[in-house]
């Protein structure tokens, strides 16, 4: 127990699994997709619907931003369960002011938003939100018309000065360092008075996928989209100028979300299903059905739920995550418990993330007993004989799952606070509880679902119910 840790409120116990895992855990809206529905919905000519959203931290935020330039957005319940935002466009307007938090696709997908705006609007954020990359949006913008005042930072806090509308045409931009620089410009593209070609000119794009899922989202909205991975020029995004529709979406689970719980299946031997996993899905998170399978696991699939199952043995990894970069924490945690070495790579731009993630993998998992080298590129995992300690989280919510995935297998692993989580996945410690008491999990009832099982639901941290400080 360190001394800072000793008389603080913020460190959470993980819990140790008492066996083998066996719940279904109904695990939340994809943030990723709730917050391209509300652009686009923002966007649109007509009113929309948003059902079964995420609200976490990014969610709230991208919300109250909108708001703040005009848009009205309705919450609403739906007759069958879940939220219901419906989402009234309107002319959008300054002054404003942004809180970004320090979520990266509000402080990079609002910035092409606030340019159609008429007037001026402010973005801010939290601390680690200044250190992070926006020059591609804000060059971007700039080249197609845009008035940016950022004193030459190429990162927050920042003013757009709204004009109205915007040119668009054509404009290069070097994703190297996210891929959201590309669906940044083309969630607002349709809007722009000549539509939008961006040309990617980096060496590597990361996590792809997102972008796909963007194409996806504007077709769906009835944006005319020419892309790469359909025989287009590579690199190359196209979307025609046009009205949105308005739609009526439901989002689908977060499958980045549902890592840590699959992970549990993997580590315990046990199984965990998620109801709602789509058969086909642009969501990056679908790669830990072949991910973990690689790594001991086995998963049946059906229109309804995808059930994983653990078989008692990790294996090591040898991957490129690339595309899937927000995976790696909880991989890092997994392949922390197995039996031979992983090799993780083409992620060394998670170092640009809510913190730099290979850096705090390798310190964290080493100061619990694991060999972890940071590579140019990704991470060197060599398993040992792992022991407790503290875990810190440095503020970002998938450092603190990967942690939790580790207390499963190791007693006295102290994760500090643990409530970062609700970045993305709200009720995450009464979540975990749950799903080691067994039975079915779902935000809100959590503690439902636990009490039914016999557990606890109390945030502090599963079975022992410990939490909080530790002095």
């Amino acid at each position: 127990m360190s001394d800072s840790a000793a008389h603080s409120p913020l460190w959470w116990a993980a819990p140790t699994a008492p066996g083998a895992v066996d719940a279904t855990v109904t695990v939340p809206g994809s943030k990723s997709v709730t917050n391209r529905a509300l652009v686009l919905a923002a966007h649109s000519a007509e009113p929309g619907w948003v059902r079964r959203p995420l609200r976490s931290r990014d969610t709230v935020l991208m919300a109250d931003a909108l708001r703040a330039m005009g848009v009205q957005i309705d919450e609403t319940v739906n007759p069958d369960g879940g939220e219901a935002w419906r989402i009234i466009p309107a002319g959008l307007h300054g002054p404003a002011t942004v809180d970004v938090g320090n979520a990266g696709t509000v402080m990079r997908f609002l910035p092409p938003v606030a340019a159609l705006a008429d007037g001026p609007v402010r973005f801010e954020g939290d601390a680690r939100a200044y250190e992070r990359p926006l020059h591609g949006v804000i060059d971007a913008l700039r080249a197609l018309g845009a008035r940016i005042d950022d004193e030459g930072r190429g990162s927050l806090p920042l003013t757009v000065y709204g004009a109205g509308s915007l040119t668009g045409g054509a404009v290069d931009v070097d994703a190297s360092s996210s891929s959201q620089f590309v669906s940044a410009l083309l969630l607002s593209g349709p809007r722009f008075n000549k539509g939008l070609e961006v040309r990617h000119t980096g060496r590597t794009l990361p996590s792809a996928p997102h972008i796909r899922m963007t194409v996806d989202m504007l077709r769906k909205a009835g944006a005319r989209v020419d892309a790469p991975e359909d025989g287009g020029t590579r690199n190359v995004w196209r979307v025609t100028a046009g009205a949105l529709l308005g739609r009526d979406l439901t989002v689908e689970p977060d499958l980045s979300n549902a890592a840590p719980f699959l992970a549990a299946a993997l580590v315990t031997g046990g199984q965990v299903t998620v109801p709602g996993w789509p058969r086909r899905t642009t969501q990056p998170g679908d790669a830990l059905r072949e991910i973990f399978t690689r790594m001991g696991g086995t998963y049946e699939q059906t229109d309804r739920a995808l059930t994983f199952r653990g078989t008692g043995r990790i294996r090591g990894i040898t991957a490129d995550l690339g595309a899937v970069g927000e995976l790696t924490p909880v991989i890092a945690a997994v392949a922390a418990l197995a039996e031979d070495e992983s090799r993780l790579t083409g992620i060394a731009h998670l170092r640009l993330h809510e913190t730099d993630r290979l850096a705090a993998l390798a310190k964290e998992l080493g100061a619990l007993g694991c060999d972890v080298e940071e590579t140019e590129d990704g991470l060197r995992i060599r398993p040992r004989p792992l022991h407790g300690g503290d875990f810190h989280t440095y503020d970002d919510h998938r450092l603190a799952t990967a942690a939790a995935v580790v207390g499963l297998a190791v007693d006295g692993v102290w994760v500090e606070n643990v409530a970062t989580t609700a970045k993305t996945l709200p009720d995450f410690p009464e979540l975990w509880t749950a799903m080691l008491g067994g039975g079915d999990v779902a935000e809100g009832d959590a503690t439902g679902g636990a009490a039914a099982a016999g557990g606890t639901a109390d945030p502090g941290g599963g079975p022992s119910g410990e939490a909080a400080g530790r002095g």
